[in-house]
Parts: C-alpha cells; sequence; structure tokens
C-alpha cells in the first residue's frame, strides 16, 4: 500500500493506503444528519466515537453545503465549530475545519485544527493567506458555482479534464503560498450532474496522477439515490461503501464518510485482498 505523509503545524498526519475522514456536521440542516449534533457535548462525544471506531481525523462543519443551502452568519458558524474543535484538541483528536470563509477558517486553526477543508477550492485569496499564517495544509474541493445554485444547470465540456487543470492550478498557487500541503477533492455533488460524477468516478487515475493526495466524499450523497432509488440520505452508507472501495482501488488517499466503522472495516478487507492478488 501506498504511504502517505502530511506536514501540518499540529503534527504530521502519517498513513498507509486509503485512510478514513469523519464526518461531524454541527449543523441544523446538512441533509443527512442535520440537527444530530448541535449540542456541542453531543458533538464532541460523536467526535470522539469517529477517532475510536479507526478515523484519521474528524472533519468540523458548521455551515450545510448541500445543494440550495443559505449561507450562515460568520459569527453562527464560529459558535458551532470553535468550541468543538477546541475540546477535541485538547482530548487529542486530530480535526480539519470544513468552511468557505477565511475568519472562520483562521479561528478554527488557532483553535487546534489541523488542516482546512474548502469545498470552494481556495478561491478566497484571504483563505489562502489564513492556511499559510496557520502553516495548515488544505483539502482543494471542486465547486462549480455556489452551493444555492450549483446543482441548477451544470455544464462542461470535459468534466475530467476541467476539474483536473482546475485542480492543479490552485494546487500550484497554494503550495507557491507556502501551504505545507494540500489534498486534491474532486467534488462530487458540487456543480456536477450525475453523469458528471460518475465520469469523475470512473477516471480518478486522472486526478490521482497528478501526484498530491486525492480525497473523495461520496457520502450518503445525491448521486446515490438517483442511483438506487433509495430516498433516505442516512439509509445510503451501502452506496457509499461501494463508491469509496472504488475510489481506494484507483488510489484515492483518504475518503471522507458518515459511517467510519464501516469504512474501516470495508477498507482493511479490501486491503487484504489486494495483497493477496499482488
Amino acid at each position: 500500500m501506498k504511504e502517505w505523509e502530511l506536514t501540518t503545524a499540529r503534527g504530521v498526519l502519517r498513513w498507509s493506503g486509503t485512510a478514513v475522514m469523519g464526518i461531524l456536521n454541527t449543523t441544523p440542516d446538512s441533509f443527512s444528519d442535520g440537527g444530530n449534533w448541535t449540542d456541542h457535548d453531543r458533538a464532541v462525544n460523536h467526535g470522539l466515537a469517529l477517532m475510536n471506531q479507526g478515523a484519521l481525523l474528524v472533519d468540523v462543519g458548521g455551515e450545510s453545503t448541500r445543494p440550495g443551502a443559505e449561507p450562515v452568519p460568520e459569527d453562527e458558524e464560529l459558535a458551532r465549530v470553535v468550541p468543538v474543535i477546541s475540546r477535541l484538541s485538547a482530548l487529542g483528536v486530530p480535526t480539519s475545519i470544513d468552511t468557505v470563509k477565511p475568519q472562520v477558517a483562521a479561528a478554527a486553526l488557532a483553535a487546534g485544527a489541523w488542516l482546512l477543508n474548502d469545498v470552494s477550492g481556495l478561491r478566497d485569496p484571504a483563505m489562502v493567506r489564513a492556511c499559510a499564517a496557520a502553516g495548515a495544509p488544505a483539502v482543494i474541493s471542486h465547486m462549480q458555482g455556489e452551493p444555492r445554485t450549483m446543482q441548477q444547470s451544470p455544464h462542461y465540456d470535459d468534466v475530467v479534464n476541467e476539474v483536473s487543470v482546475e485542480l492543479q492550478a490552485r494546487r500550484e498557487q497554494a503550495l507557491a503560498a507556502g501551504l505545507p500541503g494540500v489534498l486534491l477533492d474532486p467534488g462530487i455533488g458540487f456543480g456536477k450532474s450525475l453523469g458528471h460524477n460518475l465520469s469523475l468516478l470512473r477516471r480518478l487515475d486522472s486526478l490521482v496522477g497528478l501526484g498530491e493526495p486525492v480525497l473523495v466524499g461520496a457520502s450518503r450523497k445525491g448521486m446515490l439515490g438517483q442511483i438506487t432509488g433509495e430516498l433516505l440520505a442516512d439509509r445510503r452508507d451501502p452506496a457509499s461503501l461501494a463508491v469509496h472501495l472504488h475510489a481506494a482501488r484507483l488510489g484515492a488517499a483518504m475518503v471522507r464518510v458518515h459511517d467510519v466503522a464501516g469504512h474501516v472495516q470495508a477498507l482493511k478487507v479490501q486491503a487484504v485482498l489486494e495483497s493477496v492478488a499482488a
């Protein structure tokens, strides 16, 4: 299995094969588990549970980025995420901050977050400066448009090439600005049709070939409902597993998931099967 290493101001993250990033939404309106972890005590306990189940780190978010989502005021987002990150950090849990706001990113990184997960792809130069100042790496995601409108009529001439070119350009800008490292995320479901998502997943090796660790996050997303007919997001974990195991086979370094325990088990079995086959 390929060995990965990501240097942060908090320490070095090292892993083999495909690691699991656990999702912790402190929002009342996330598409799958909105409202479950708005209480800080419950959120911290859930973060600890995800870590105990085998997550490499816990991704804490305070603003829903589901299609059609409305922005959250900055002070409200800060109140949702900073206390949770601070407490998890004190308990030794590596966290990432899932935000598109530079001020929230800076506060979360100061509170103990190890890296930034920016679904807007570091479009805002202030976000790059916040990461560089904190010595934090970033997940650079691809998103066409913004959450409120991104799924209305996404269009690409060649989705795989366009996503790869844009992520490569943003990677170069981030590293030139002083970020210690990046992960690249094709942005499944962010301004993309089902066909676009499938093309990106089928040709994920093109993105892996850029040389940076690739993160895939398809957990419980709408595309899985389109394929399976399952209307309830929290019942799409089997479909999520199928996508993420496929991504791991094509070289993904990390998957972002709700069901950490299930993914950790499945990835261990897949790794053993692949080692036997080799």
